[in-house]
């Protein structure tokens, strides 16, 4: 018999976010023990991540990041952020960044969710161009290609893999709709 799961997909407020930095922590160091990009090389440890969140918490604070998680069954299962632009001239557009899904929740559309709930977050905002870069090959690529996501470059060894290779990565940008 199929048990369905209940899944949610909130933004977190500054407070919630603290509170939820050993969890973040948790999920970050399964994704590179995993092997996904992330910036991070392994050895990594759950200090090291949880230290990388903590310091997100100033800019989460004062809006200049904006994160959301899944939960599964009340576990945090997936995260994506936001980074919205600052210059005058740029307002128009924000970064995606951190899209992760734990390894034993993949393959259940949480990315795909993730990542729509950040593109209607910034086209609720006015935002009307959102870009993002990942490692040429991966899976988290696919996501964006079938997402429609535009693919404008690869630059070889732009950065380490969590085992120290060197690999390319692709940038891509997407355009809003009602933009």
């Amino acid at each position: 018999m199929r048990r369905d799961h209940m899944r949610t997909i909130a933004r977190l407020s500054a407070e919630e976010f603290e509170h939820s930095v050993k969890e973040l922590a948790d999920l970050l160091v399964d994704a590179v023990d995993d092997g996904a990009s992330l910036g991070f090389v392994t050895p990594f440890r759950h200090e090291a991540a949880a230290a990388w969140w903590r310091a997100q918490a100033p800019s989460v604070a004062a809006g200049g990041q904006l994160v959301w998680v899944c939960r599964v069954d009340g576990v945090l299962a997936g995260t994506v952020s936001l980074i919205p632009a600052v210059k005058a001239n740029s307002r128009h557009r924000a970064e995606v960044v951190k899209l992760m899904v734990h390894r034993d929740a993949r393959g259940q559309g949480l990315s795909r969710a993730l990542l729509a709930t950040a593109e209607q977050a910034a086209l609720d905002a006015g935002v009307s161009l959102l870009m993002l870069d990942t490692e040429t090959g991966s899976t988290a690529e696919h996501v964006y290609l079938s997402g429609g996501w535009t693919r404008f470059g690869i630059v070889p060894d732009y950065a380490a893999s969590p085992d120290g290779t060197l690999r390319e990565c692709s940038f891509f940008f997407k355009r809003l709709a009602d933009s």
